[in-house]
């Protein structure tokens, strides 16, 4: 039995829920709460998980083979105790922070006996000796993946595709010994993958001494969340793949815009997919103090602590939204910052359909802390960007499209073996017929005026200096040169329902930007009873 068919198993398991009136939102969080409890049983039985051995009264063996209103009221009572650390009487039971933590304010809302009976059965059933084979920490990831590609379960905003992770991770080769960040962190994603591709170079870290073992699974990684539900989610995730933390875990509760953001220490590699949209509400999420450029958008925020949290020579990839790239004002001055403290090296501009707002269009942003001479630099260390386009004349991808590793192939190719750009790069690269599609004619008389070879001008690869940015897109990041068939063959145009998701992507991303303005203007009462209108109008469209 593969990973995939254990994993489709506990998804089913889902039924038996929505049975019990659990809604989709919930499904994942209360599947876990048991869930977790079985897989640390199997790991103790393997001799693989042994710190984080559950209390006396609190294991799978104190659940299965009990059944009715004894084995619901056991349940409760084992969560509550697994959260607080104390058993019924107020006995101290555990004082392990990471136990507390993933368990804490657990509740199941299981009504009825016999569903949390069947669960454990259907659970008792799976051949974990396979899971185990592949890792029960790989079996939980494929069971948030599955969660987060049900768009009922509205999971998708906390999981970024697993194939542009392992890229992101590949591309910055995060090594032992290194602080590893990310200040949205989600389910731990990308956290999991750099300790997985450390893992790989280091023989399962057996080439690492005891000292350098110890920072790995304790120091090494470190993420804020907001949410306190995903929050739980990554804790499990990383304890399910041999990542403990600090005594907070791997994944603090916090908001990386406010005072938690401040507290943390300078990371060598920061890999992060910052949340879409304004800060509702003004920048009533946004407290820091601290960032030179005051803003509502949250991925300016984002991307300004991320330059400034790496230490000197410190690399990062960050997925942000085309809007950040082109936005004028505060985004204009956040960009030439970036370049001047950072080598702003490689753009990789992403397809449409990845993410859960199939609207939205995303690019990833690799910089280094420096310039490429002196790590220490902090003006002008921008002096070449190249531009990965993957988006244009591209499939929007989706279910029936799914994006995978084999389209970020070439650009890993061309990208290079170095992490901070200082590989040979050479420009050209017409992967996905890229040397068929059709150019603007803009774009050939301005390649012409500069002497750019035609054949060259077809690539999906090319190089731009930061001085051809200032002069020629006024520091706009917003860089493209190729031809989408689609915007002049109306027969290939995408489907109608694909249309209209991403102009209801931009529109929503607008009407936050327009509330945020007014808010800050001091409009407040307006933009409530423009949001109440808007609320009215969609519901009576329902």
């Amino acid at each position: 039995m593969t990973n995939n068919d254990i994993v489709q198993k506990l998804w089913n398991l889902c039924d038996v829920l929505r049975d019990d009136g659990i809604n989709y939102s919930d499904y994942v969080t209360e599947l876990v709460l048991l869930l977790f409890i079985k897989m640390v049983h199997e790991n103790t039985q393997a001799e693989s998980l042994k710190r984080h051995v559950l209390p006396e009264g609190c294991r799978w063996t104190d659940l299965n083979g009990k059944s009715g209103l004894n084995l619901l009221d056991d349940y409760k009572r084992i969560l509550l105790s697994l959260s607080s650390g104390r058993d019924g009487a107020g006995r101290l039971i555990h004082d392990d922070p990471l136990i507390s933590a993933v368990y804490a304010d657990a509740q199941t809302r299981l009504r009825e006996p016999r569903h949390l009976e069947q669960m454990i059965k259907a659970l008792d059933q799976i051949d974990w000796f396979s899971a185990q084979k592949d890792g029960l920490g790989d079996l939980y990831e494929g069971l948030l993946e599955k969660n987060a590609n049900e768009t009922k379960s509205g999971a998708g905003q906390y999981f970024t595709p697993r194939a542009l992770i392992n890229t992101m991770v590949r591309c910055l080769k995060p090594q032992p010994g290194e602080k590893i960040q990310d200040p949205a962190a989600g389910t731990a994603g990308f956290l999991i993958a750099a300790d997985q591709y450390i893992k790989d170079q280091t023989d399962d870290l057996f080439d690492l001494n005891a000292q350098q073992q110890a920072f790995q699974k304790s120091r090494a990684f470190v993420g804020i969340e907001l949410v306190p539900g995903t929050r739980r989610l990554a804790l499990m995730n990383c304890l399910l793949h041999g990542i403990e933390g600090d005594d907070e875990g791997v994944v603090h509760l916090g908001n990386a815009l406010g005072q938690t953001g401040v507290g943390l220490e300078k990371a060598d590699v920061i890999l992060a997919n910052p949340p879409f949209g304004t800060s509702k509400g003004g920048d009533a999420s946004i407290t820091r103090d601290d960032l030179t450029y005051k803003t509502s958008n949250k991925q300016l925020a984002f991307l300004q602590h991320i330059y400034r949290n790496l230490k000197p020579g410190g690399r990062a990839a960050v997925v942000l939204p085309d809007n950040v790239l082109f936005e004028a004002g505060v985004g204009t001055e956040v960009r030439r910052d970036l370049m001047n403290k950072c080598n702003l090296h490689t753009i990789l501009r992403l397809p449409t359909g990845i993410f859960y707002a199939q609207g939205v269009k995303t690019n990833v942003l690799f910089f280094t802390k420096g310039s490429e001479t002196n790590k220490h630099q902090e003006e002008n260390c921008t002096e070449n960007v190249w531009v990965y386009d993957l988006r244009t004349n591209m499939p929007s991808f989706g279910k029936r499209t799914p994006f995978g590793e084999q389209h970020l192939k070439p650009f890993e190719t061309i990208f290079g073996d170095n992490a901070n750009d200082q590989s040979d790069r050479q420009e050209g690269e017409w992967s996905f017929h890229s040397d068929k599609i059709e150019l603007p004619e803009t774009t050939k008389a301005t390649d012409e005026n500069q002497g750019v070879d035609e054949r060259m001008i077809h690539s999906r690869w090319r190089s731009f200096s930061r001085q051809w940015i200032a002069e020629h897109k006024g520091d706009s990041l917003d860089i493209s040169w190729l031809k989408d068939s689609d915007s002049v063959d109306a027969a290939n145009l995408p489907e109608p329902s694909v249309l209209a998701d991403e102009a209801m992507g931009e529109l929503v991303q607008a009407l936050g930007e327009l509330d945020a303005l007014m808010r800050e203007l001091g409009a407040e009462e307006e933009a409530d009873g423009a949001r109440v209108l808007l609320e009215e109008v969609m519901g009576e469209a329902k």
